[in-house]
């Protein structure tokens, strides 16, 4: 069996918004299926995959492009561009 599914690609992508609808996959809420399921069925995707889909990434901006140029900022935060490549150095 074949990872991948097959499909008729299109030269042309839609919108960016609508690919990673297409695209990202959501999070489960519950992995190990519904209350009162088996525990032996299979988890995760259970069908093949699509070429572009991708699991998405958790604690990550939704939109990625929008904010690659901002840094996160949160309190506690460490900047690794003020750290000495030796320890030894001031």
């Amino acid at each position: 069996m074949d990872r991948f599914m097959d499909e008729d690609r299109s030269e042309y992508t839609d919108l960016s918004t609508v690919e990673s609808q297409r695209n990202d996959l959501a999070h489960e809420e519950f992995p190990d299926g519904s209350y009162g399921s088996s525990i032996t069925g299979p988890t995760g995707k259970s069908g093949p995959w699509r070429i572009d889909q991708r699991s998405s990434r958790p604690y990550g901006y939704e939109n990625r492009q929008m904010h690659e140029e901002y840094n996160r900022d949160f309190a506690g935060d460490d900047d690794y561009d003020s750290l000495p490549d030796a320890m030894d150095e001031p």
